[in-house]
């Protein structure tokens, strides 16, 4: 960036500034300057400073090579606030001062700014040499005249690369986004190029440079994808382990007057007294999560850690070694040093195993470990690993069935169930669906930023007649959408509003869908995948959500259909 056009850009900023040679001697006065000082730039050029600014202190700035910041002064009639700092030349040897002058006025409007600069082109581009950002910047013809060290470093290209030349010359792939925002001198945020000489992908933030009105170039800041990447995926980790590590219900949170609920919890409330395992049972949607939650809350537990496992989710080949971990070389593709698992994570804290009816018979016996001698043995290890752990699991399938067929073990039912819980269904308790809608009217409020107060008898009437199939999560589910319904400034949920709970869906799929997908020419993987999709989401609406009921339907495992709603991103 040449001499002339950092002149023209410290020429048009709206705060005022003096610039000094080492004798305190006038070199530079902006226009702003020579509003404020009433004096011309030609008028002041070599003239001490003081006998134009009576109470300047640059002087004293240059004596001593200290700063003096936001400082108040009178200049003439006006004002100001004032910031002097020493000049530097790249020696590091003081060669003169400058200082700032803001109306007071705009100050309060913008608020305190502080406003460095240093000597002329060595001043800006300081600057921008030391931030972190990648910086290039481009004249009015596309003409590379400015990168700085942090470009270099993350596109691997040196000042003699890209000074001089065209703005296409970092471009691997892609157009480039410099031209694009000459072109319609419009910014341009987020675009995704790929850069020389290794094809890094970076996103780049581009605007066009104004001076007075003018377009004279265009900056941009690009963002390495990778770092993006990384922190995206570390964020997505703790967000994982915040929700896996925090129990975020009480007992206070368990709504219901129905004398089988309060039994419910009077018996978890038990539970949490003492450190016995606890089997939860109870349709889906039944709120046995809710309940895990509440007993590790009211434990002595509630400062470790809480960690929810869904069995079913867990892949057959994977469980094994989330649970107990496994060490270096236990097979292809363990990390360096081994892994933690979670019941070693969950040590001194809450384990709580969702679904466990779905997990196989042989780590079936590794819980029973646990249970039995407190102790894990990480996959690929012979040497055990004493743990404390709390284990709460919870599922909806028949487990003497299972037993029965032999598909779980009797020996782990029994230490499973020396404390069943058993939660009723909401078609058992309907008498609290009232409270149960006031609450979920409370929540739903927060969520769609609604104000709706209360729900009318008649609608109760109708949920009251309902057999709730998919019990306080269907119940959600339909108060939100009943909510949806309403107008803004109704505050009462009517009967009108509740959705149709009978529907049999049959819409969701489509009749012309081979002629759609002949004309769309897909392919029969194509074809049978999108079917695939459609017939499981059909199935999982039809019953509810109810996992275990739809895999039934399907013929297929608990575990398989998770799978299945991964890939087709229906989870």
């Amino acid at each position: 960036m040449d001499i002339f056009k950092l002149t023209q850009i410290i020429d048009n900023i709206n705060e005022a500034l003096v610039v000094v040679d080492k004798n305190a001697y006038i070199m530079f006065l902006n226009r702003a300057a020579e509003k404020l000082m009433d004096i011309s730039m030609a008028d002041a050029f070599g003239k001490p400073v003081e006998s134009v600014i009576p109470n300047t202190k640059l002087h004293i700035i240059i004596e001593t090579g200290k700063e003096e910041l936001n400082r108040t002064q009178q200049i003439k009639d006006t004002k100001t606030i004032t910031s002097r700092m020493p000049l530097f030349n790249r020696e590091g040897k003081i060669v003169g001062a400058y200082a700032i002058f803001r109306d007071i006025t705009d100050i309060k409007k913008m608020g305190s700014q502080l406003t460095s600069l240093e000597e002329y082109t060595h001043l800006l581009k300081s600057i921008l040499d030391s931030t972190q950002d990648a910086i290039s910047v481009v004249d009015e013809n596309g003409i590379g005249i400015y990168i700085n060290p942090a470009y270099t470093k993350m596109v691997g290209m040196t000042e003699k690369d890209v000074i001089g030349k065209p703005a296409t010359v970092d471009i691997a792939e892609g157009e480039s986004i410099h031209m694009q925002v000459l072109k319609t001198q419009k910014p341009v945020k987020g675009a995704l190029i790929k850069v020389n000489p290794n094809r890094k992908q970076v996103i780049v933030d581009i605007a066009p440079i104004f001076i007075e009105g003018k377009l004279k170039g265009s900056v941009g800041i690009a963002h390495d994808i990778t770092n993006i990447r990384k922190l995206t995926r570390e964020l997505e980790q703790a967000k994982q382990i915040i929700r896996k590590l925090e129990a975020k219900y009480t007992f206070e949170d368990i709504i219901g007057e129905h004398s089988s609920i309060l039994r419910a919890v009077e018996k978890a409330k038990k539970a949490a007294d003492t450190p016995v395992t606890v089997l939860l049972r109870g349709e889906s949607g039944t709120g046995k999560e809710l309940f895990a939650h509440a007993i590790h809350n009211g434990s002595s537990r509630r400062t470790n850690q809480f960690l929810r496992v869904n069995c079913a989710a867990l892949e057959e080949s994977l469980i094994n070694s989330e649970l107990f971990g496994y060490v270096e070389g236990a097979f292809t593709g363990a990390i360096k040093g081994g892994r933690q698992g979670l019941f070693e994570k969950a040590n001194k804290g809450t384990i709580f195993l969702d679904e466990i009816g779905e997990i196989s018979l042989e780590t079936q016996a590794r819980i029973l470990r646990v249970i039995q001698e407190k102790e894990i043995i990480p996959v690929g290890d012979n040497q055990p690993i004493e743990v404390d752990v709390r284990i709460i699991a919870a599922t909806n399938i028949d487990l003497e069935k299972a037993v029965e067929e032999k598909r779980f073990r009797k020996d782990l039912y029994y230490r499973l169930t020396v404390f069943p819980i058993n939660i009723p269904s909401l078609s058992e308790r309907k008498s609290d669906i009232y409270l149960l809608s006031n609450y979920l009217i409370r929540t739903c409020n927060q969520e769609y930023g609604r104000n709706v107060n209360d729900i009318s008898n008649e609608a109760i009437q109708v949920l009251s007649e309902y057999h709730w199939p998919g019990n306080v999560r269907e119940l959600e589910n339909i108060i939100g959408r009943a909510i949806i319904n309403m107008g803004m400034s109704e505050r009462i949920i009517d009967s009108h509003h509740i959705p149709d709970l009978y529907s049999s869906n049959k819409n969701l799929i489509d009749t012309k869908i081979y002629e759609d997908d002949y004309n769309r020419k897909v392919s029969l993987k194509k074809h049978i995948e999108e079917s695939e999709k459609k017939y499981i989401l059909y199935l999982l609406i039809k019953n509810n959500m109810n996992k275990t009921i739809t895999a039934n339907e399907l013929k297929i495992t608990v575990r398989s259909l998770y799978y299945k709603l991964k890939k087709y991103q229906l989870t």
